[in-house]
């Protein structure tokens, strides 16, 4: 089994639950771990991978919260840093059909320092890079750029997920979608919202979207589309993937255990390119992610919500 390094930031989450999706007017939050890169190491090992959570905390109360909560998630996490500056936090508000307004103070984060030791331990594993944090600057940006460069060199398989936060780049999209089309053309996996497809690719038709990344270079392109299933693209066919019925609470992780979950199987897989050109093997991974985002919409929380071995054969 190949292992997985997610690259990049832990936060906290303040949720306000059950009080509607305008963060003004909440007034109580509940403390959750959170952090796009967290949450998919956290499915991953849930799901019997074996995962890295490679970012930075603060050396306070909240980021040994943080750290803690990811060893007993059985998260590999020798390759985390501690910084002086505090643990970032996010403020988090969601409305009765689970959807979500954020609110983001960045702190450490930003400090994770550039290991060149790891370079080794990239050989022939997975890297996979959530991007929620990643291109707003400090040494993080810097390092998440080298790590790329690094997992190329070592024949990695490569996994981007840019998780586009409104709050975070207001006027600035322009930005934002350069610095994620640099990854784009490098990964081998791009999973995107529809949202997220539309802006990267400047095309409002799904289909045109996925020909704009699969030219620049990507060659599975993964759209999460909600209750809808999932937009699966390759080179060689196209086709969505219906998904479970829920009732959803929190939609918050379903998008880190749909990725995570699909890692997790390309992890025992042998080779890439026998997955590239197996369509049945690719739509049931697909398939078995979509449940497992699925069933994270049913509970508050995200790591807390991913679901089990026993959840997905059930």
């Amino acid at each position: 089994m190949k292992k997985v390094f997610c690259i990049g930031e832990l936060l906290i989450d303040f949720v306000a639950e059950n009080q509607g999706k305008d963060i003004t007017k909440a007034k109580e939050f509940s403390k959750k771990a959170g952090g796009a890169p967290a949450n998919v190491a956290c499915a991953i090992s849930k799901l019997g991978g074996d995962s890295f959570f490679v970012g930075c905390v603060g050396d306070d109360p909240f980021g040994s919260f943080l750290l803690n909560i990811l060893k007993n998630e059985k998260v590999d996490i020798s390759l985390a840093q501690k910084s002086n500056t505090f643990t970032t936090l996010a403020f988090v508000s969601i409305d009765k059909d689970g959807e979500r307004d954020f609110v983001f103070n960045r702190g450490a984060d930003k400090e994770l320092t550039y290991n060149s030791s790891l370079k080794s331990s990239f050989e022939n594993n997975i890297l996979h890079f959530g991007a929620a944090t990643a291109f707003l600057g400090g040494s993080l940006e810097e390092t998440y750029s080298r790590y790329l460069f690094d997992g190329l060199t070592k024949n990695a398989f490569i996994s981007f997920d840019p998780n586009f936060r409104i709050d975070l780049w207001k006027n600035k999209e322009d930005v934002f979608i350069r610095k994620c089309h640099a990854f784009i053309e490098k990964s081998h996996l791009c999973k995107f919202s529809l949202e997220e497809a539309q802006l990267l690719s400047g095309k409002d038709n799904l289909e045109d979207a996925c020909k704009v990344f699969h030219e620049m270079g990507t060659q599975i392109i993964v759209v999460t589309l909600g209750s809808e299933g999932t937009l699966l693209s390759t080179s060689n066919f196209s086709k969505t993937i219906p998904s479970i019925k829920v009732t959803p609470k929190d939609t918050t992780g379903a998008g880190d255990a749909f990725i995570g979950c699909l890692l997790q199987q390309i992890a025992e897989h042998t080779k890439f390119e026998n997955l590239l050109a197996d369509e049945y093997l690719l739509s049931n991974m697909v398939s078995r992610a979509n449940k497992a985002g699925a069933i994270t919409t049913e509970n508050f929380g995200a790591i807390e919500s991913l679901p089990t071995i026993q959840q997905l054969d059930s």
